[in-house]
């Protein structure tokens, strides 16, 4: 037995079968497999699996659709399977932006998380600050300027001391998936099967949505499920999909610069 199906067999209380790697490498290792009763399951080997446990947790508190955590803890996350990879079709979509409106129903009681966690190597601050565009800016716009290029920094900083005209002042703060990519909505047969790989924390719903629109289209089925956005909303796109272009730029190069100066010159930065 190899030192991962036996640390699983102890934390499940029983063997598993069809232990395989199915993906991960930059952030995690991903498997698969069957626990004692033939139920599939997806093991997580990452550092941070007892924080991701603790925001799916928070997400299906929240009445969203998650996988069902069997573990969580000392590096390994142990979920049930959903099913997955179909396409999402009009009525995937719009079970998809019906359980996004479930999650941004739940409202907590600052900006930011109650520990600071991360994408790998890119750390994500969530100290309170005392309103949202000081948090964007103070949290995510300028929370590593010394990672980044000189110019692309200054423009950052500059871009800052306008937020306050740019963004709400006290939006409520929302359940915020925090890394809602296409990629992690699951699609089985019957449509939108869950919600899966959170960063959470409580902020403006607008930041899941933008982060969304950034690397996928979604179709008006979406948008009807999950409901009227407030006014202003598609100018604030681009400040907000910043945030996820700074982070894919610190992970994975110069690929994503042309992406952080197209979002810049988009805010007038």
């Amino acid at each position: 037995m190899s030192g991962l199906a036996a640390r699983l067999a102890t934390v499940l209380g029983a063997p598993v079968s069809g232990l395989a790697r199915i993906g991960g490498g930059d952030l995690s290792e991903v498997w698969q497999a069957r626990d004692g009763d033939g139920r599939g399951i997806i093991v997580k080997r990452a550092a941070g699996a007892r924080t991701e446990a603790v925001m799916l947790a928070a997400i299906e508190a929240a009445g969203c659709p998650v996988p069902r955590v069997l573990h969580g803890g000392s590096g390994l996350l142990v979920m049930e399977r959903l099913p997955s990879g179909h396409r999402p079709g009009t009525a995937g979509w719009a079970g998809f932006g019906a359980a996004a409106a479930t999650l941004h129903a739940a409202t907590g009681p600052r900006y930011g998380w109650s520990e600071n966690h991360a994408f790998g190597p890119v750390a994500i601050p969530n100290a309170a600050a005392p309103d949202w565009p000081a948090f964007w800016a103070e949290r995510r716009l300028l929370a590593a300027p010394e990672a980044l290029p000189a110019e692309i920094a200054r423009r950052l900083d500059s871009l800052a001391a306008r937020l306050p005209e740019l963004l709400p002042q006290a939006p409520r703060p929302a359940l915020l998936h925090g890394d809602l990519w296409i990629g992690n909505a699951l699609f089985g047969p019957d449509g939108f099967s869950g919600l899966i790989d959170p960063a959470c924390s409580w902020g403006d719903p607008e930041v899941d949505l933008a982060m969304l629109a950034l690397f996928a289209s979604p179709p008006p089925a979406f948008f009807d499920a999950y409901g009227p956005l407030p006014p202003g909303a598609a100018e604030r796109v681009p400040l907000y999909q910043l945030w996820p272009a700074l982070v894919h730029l610190r992970l994975f190069g110069a690929g994503y610069r042309d992406l952080v100066e197209g979002l810049l010159r988009a805010v007038g930065a």
